[in-house]
């Protein structure tokens, strides 16, 4: 698990980026942190390494399964919802669909 962001490692202006690329991709592997890089002081980019950044794809996706899933029992709860065989003979009826 990484460690806290350090400020004085961590937010990094890119021209020190830019110029000691491989050094900071290093740090970033070591520390598995990531780097923000600024722009004249800003914060305008992180860096963080593939493995980091596949994880939290995988959160987030995770998050919006259960929120799809919070908002669907909400949806039940307060009567939002129609029977599937509704839905389906509409359909049906709209497209011209048999069966």
């Amino acid at each position: 698990m990484p460690t806290r962001l350090n400020i004085t490692q961590d937010i990094q202006p890119l021209t020190t980026f830019r110029n000691n690329s491989v050094k900071l991709i290093r740090q970033l592997k070591q520390t598995q942190r990531p780097i923000i890089l600024t722009v004249n002081g800003k914060p305008e980019a992180v860096l963080q390494d593939a493995a980091a950044y596949q994880r939290l794809l995988d959160c987030a996706a995770e998050a919006n399964a259960e929120e799809g899933l919070r908002q669907g029992l909400q949806d039940i709860a307060e009567g939002r919802t129609r029977p599937a065989r509704e839905v389906f003979a509409e359909l049906r009826e709209e497209y011209g669909i048999r069966g």
